[in-house]
């Protein structure tokens, strides 16, 4: 079964508005087999709205459509689709009820413009939308076509999509199966792993496919198809699984949905470590990262910020004679910096880190871009110099997750001494 996605709006057009709305329609569609043909943006008018949703109606069997549904002129969604399908708008009492009481428990003024809302097309099955004043809309077209309308404000359109759509569509639609299971790999490049993987790929199955998604410091390994006889397909399935995680090895830190700072994280709860960070270069996002996960405060104690060298000299006890032999940017330095704020905030384990985030500021020896990362845990100190590339923003993500996952290296070193111990 087919999908197209069409998001409406000049908006997104002209690039005011980025959206996020296909992205999660595309990646909820997937799981539940439901194959996602494209995804096209078109303005606010009557033409261009209408003629996407024919040409898709000649292609896929069900059709998205994002905004275009709010009380304004430009908001001509609904008209659209009532003249397309030959129908006509008509004021749903329940959909005006939901609207009222919206707006008194918001103490908003009910307008006309909001009881227009409530109109729309006859043949239309009304989704309920918790959150706003636009339901969303499901039609049942001709040839077995469904095509739904959805508001184009994320959490509104999310809302309805999950709970009203999906259910819908799920107990009306035989679905076809879908497997799907998406490795995560940090530090290893997209062409690395490409040729890592290349038996690999060519011994999978040819209904199986393979795609590589990176983006900085990462890579995601979408492994997927639609199963058509569930007791053979998944064993099958669930054997490459494995076949791929014993390739991908100590690279592997999760799956699907999960973040690297998540799985250090629970890490160091598990085993009851702490951490703590000493930063230059990154300005302190390793402890933003560390700290965005809930109940980091049980095994994070704390960060420097040691952006001058003044910081890393007084704070961080660094000796001045190895700034001024070596630099900020370099093994000798990072490393104490990483030592010494272990022993400020009395941790397992820190993090460290300095570097040329650029895009100025570098030199031949030490291009911009050059990062030193080092990890001080309890079987002593380890320091990498990386080479990040010129794009500040790109280095300090890379740096960070860098970071991170030597972080979750030196933990699972100590784990497999402990249970080699025991």
């Amino acid at each position: 079964m087919n999908c197209d996605i069409i998001t409406i709006g000049d908006e997104i057009l002209i690039g005011q508005v980025t959206d996020t709305n296909s992205s999660f329609i595309g990646s909820i569609l997937t799981s539940i087999g439901v194959k996602v043909r494209q995804i096209i943006t078109v303005g606010d008018n009557e033409q261009s709205i209408s003629h996407a949703i024919s040409q898709s109606l000649q292609n896929s069997d069900i059709i998205i459509l994002t905004g275009g549904l709010g009380p304004t002129n430009d908001d001509i969604t609904k008209n659209t689709l009532a003249k397309l399908f030959n129908t006509k708008l008509e004021r749903s009492p329940q959909v005006l009820s939901h609207i009222t009481c919206l707006l008194q428990k918001r103490g908003i003024e009910l307008t006309e413009k909001n009881r227009s809302q409530a109109d729309i097309p006859t043949n239309c099955i009304a989704l309920y939308n918790k959150y706003g004043t636009a339901p969303g809309m499901l039609i049942q077209a001709p040839g077995n076509k469904i095509v739904v309308s959805l508001p184009g404000v994320p959490f509104e359109m999310e809302s309805i999509f999950t709970e009203e759509f999906v259910p819908w569509l799920t107990d009306n639609v035989r679905l076809p199966l879908r497997l799907q299971q998406t490795f995560l790999v940090a530090g290893v490049p997209e062409s690395v792993m490409a040729e890592r993987l290349q038996t690999f790929e060519k011994e999978m199955p040819k209904a199986i496919s393979l795609a590589y998604l990176p983006s900085p410091g990462l890579l995601r390994l979408r492994l997927g198809f639609f199963a058509t006889d569930h007791e053979k397909d998944l064993p099958m399935f669930e054997e490459l699984c494995r076949k791929l995680e014993t390739i991908l090895g100590s690279d592997l830190f999760g799956y699907n949905n999960d973040t690297l700072e998540r799985i250090v994280g629970n890490l160091l709860a598990k085993h009851n470590f702490t951490v703590c960070t000493a930063e230059s270069c990154t300005g302190g996002n390793i402890a933003r990262m560390i700290t965005g996960v809930p109940g980091a405060s049980q095994y994070f104690n704390g960060s420097i910020i040691a952006y001058s060298n003044s910081i890393k000299e007084s704070i961080l006890q660094i000796n001045p004679a190895d700034l001024d032999n070596f630099g900020a940017v370099s093994q000798q330095v990072v490393s104490r910096m990483a030592e010494n704020a272990k022993k400020v905030f009395k941790t397992d384990f820190s993090i460290a880190t300095s570097g040329i985030a650029g895009p100025t500021g570098g030199t031949i020896e030490k291009p911009v871009g050059t990062v030193w990362v080092s990890v001080s845990s309890p079987n002593g100190t380890n320091s990498v110099r990386f080479q990040f590339g010129e794009h500040r923003g790109r280095t300090i993500t890379r740096s960070t997750l860098a970071a991170l996952n030597m972080l979750r290296l030196e933990i699972l070193k100590i784990v497999e001494k402990t249970v080699e111990k025991v």
